[in-house]
């Protein structure tokens, strides 16, 4: 843990820097579009913007890095993200702020890229697994605490928006000296959607319906918050106790789900999620709000598991050599279900009134017991012994951290034996590429003050 720590903390710093800023964001649009009188369903699709520029940024960004280079990736997606934040707060429209939200989630989708790409090269298959969970770490605790930055200054004013547009802008320092080789980023492999419903249905189905209940959840949270009358505080409260609760969870349901059928545990999880949802449906109106914070807690730390189990269980069926292609998919899948919804919750939210919101997440989840049920009846499950372990994965994320899930270390191992092995062809490692990249470039680096070549910090630290 120490030497994944030393080798890549700058950039886990400029991460943590952009989850806080994207954390405070979306709760803030939330409370500022109530302030506003936004119609719900306008907020939902405004909301839903935010998936609409993540999705595509996340297809176009790897094509981008091909022929620009991280540094200045990373230093335009920044500014666009600061000065989208900056936009919201100057031209409170609904339309406009559609508009910057897609270019915010374009935004983030590339600079997730950018910084996964630069962990992943860190990374060595001893460490990999250790870098992945502290991202995860700083994922969540960096969401959870921006929540309480909504506390800092009236939601009604421009202050917070300020303090967004800075965490980004500071996000870019340490990344942009941060190690020196500029990582490899080949464009991911993919497997076709219909190949990989083949192989695991509940695993598509999975993801698609968890995207459509966490995705409705992060965008809307701060709104059905502000309907029920919630103050600014019990909404930072709310939300952030339940990201703190998917933190929580992650490892002891992961390792449930590691000797137990995987199928068993997704069902087990997506039902206490659903009655937790009814629970706090039958508590908001209560004027303690000890409850309705227990239960978000509750909520959370079973809804925010579902996606790594979604894809454990189709890594489980899975070779090694795919499974980064099916990530992709998977991601890409989720991705389309955080559009959805969004929209749908709120246009149910207009119909029916907010208390709606959790009713929205109790279907969701209870579809997902229903179909891990069927899949049950119509076919075997996989051995424990050909179960692969549990790896909490990031929700929103970008296309390169499923390259750090450990177990595809086998396929990555054996490719480099059959490389090392064959006539035709040679290993070369990261650190020899690094120096050949570093004496290449040295007639240009003092010409370009943006290459993407060596900087203060060394790949120790």
């Amino acid at each position: 843990m120490t030497e994944a720590l030393r080798s890549c903390w700058p950039l886990l710093v400029g991460i943590g820097l952009m989850m806080l800023g994207n954390g405070l964001q979306g709760s803030l649009l939330g409370v500022r579009a109530n302030i506003e009188g936004f119609p719900t369903a306008i907020t939902g699709l405004i909301m839903s913007g935010y998936y609409v520029g993540f999705l595509f940024g996340s297809v176009v960004t790897p094509k981008i890095l091909e022929s620009v280079g991280h540094v200045r990736v990373f230093a335009a997606l920044a500014s666009l993200a600061s000065t989208a934040a900056l936009v919201h707060a100057v031209f409170p429209d609904p339309y406009i702020w559609v508009i910057f939200r897609i270019f915010t989630g374009f935004s983030f989708a590339g600079l997730y890229i950018v910084s996964e790409s630069w962990l992943n090269d860190t990374a060595t298959n001893e460490t990999r697994g250790s870098i992945l969970s502290i991202y995860m770490i700083i994922t969540f605790g960096g969401m959870a605490g921006g929540q309480f930055l909504l506390n800092s200054s009236d939601p009604g004013g421009y202050q917070l928006f300020i303090v967004v547009s800075v965490l980004v802008s500071l996000a870019l320092i340490p990344t942009a000296l941060t190690a020196s080789p500029m990582p490899s980023m080949e464009a991911p492999d993919k497997l076709g959607i219909r190949k990989l419903y083949k192989i695991s249905p509940l695993g598509v189905v999975g993801v698609i319906i968890v995207g459509i209940t966490q995705g409705a959840f992060f965008a809307m949270a701060a709104v059905y918050g502000g309907l029920i009358g919630l103050t600014v505080g019990q909404i930072s409260f709310f939300i952030s106790l339940s990201v703190i609760g998917g933190a929580l969870m992650q490892l002891p349901i992961g390792k449930l789900s590691d000797i137990i059928d995987r199928r068993k545990v997704l069902m087990l999880t997506a039902a206490v999620t659903a009655v937790a949802a009814i629970a706090m449906y039958n508590v908001e109106g209560l004027s303690n709000k000890l409850w309705f914070m227990g239960f978000s807690v509750i909520f959370g730390g079973f809804c925010m598991p579902l996606y790594s189990l979604c894809l454990a269980h189709t890594n489980d069926h899975l070779e090694p050599n795919q499974m980064v292609a099916a990530s992709s998919g998977l991601i890409f899948l989720n991705g389309v279900g955080a559009i959805i919804g969004p929209t749908a919750v709120s246009v149910l939210m207009s119909t029916f009134g907010p208390s709606v919101f959790f009713l929205f997440m109790a279907g969701a989840c209870t579809s997902i017991f229903a179909f891990a049920l069927y899949r049950m009846t119509v076919s075997r499950s996989v051995p424990l012994d050909d179960q692969g372990d549990f790896v909490a994965m990031p929700v929103r994320s970008g296309v390169v951290a499923v390259n750090m899930n450990p177990e595809a270390e086998e396929w990555d191992e054996e490719a480099e034996d059959q490389e090392a092995s064959s006539a035709k062809s040679y290993h070369m490692s990261k650190a020899s590429m690094s120096i050949m990249e570093e004496a290449d470039g040295d007639d240009d680096e003092d010409d370009d003050p943006m290459h993407d070549g060596p900087t203060i910090w060394n790949r120790n630290g």
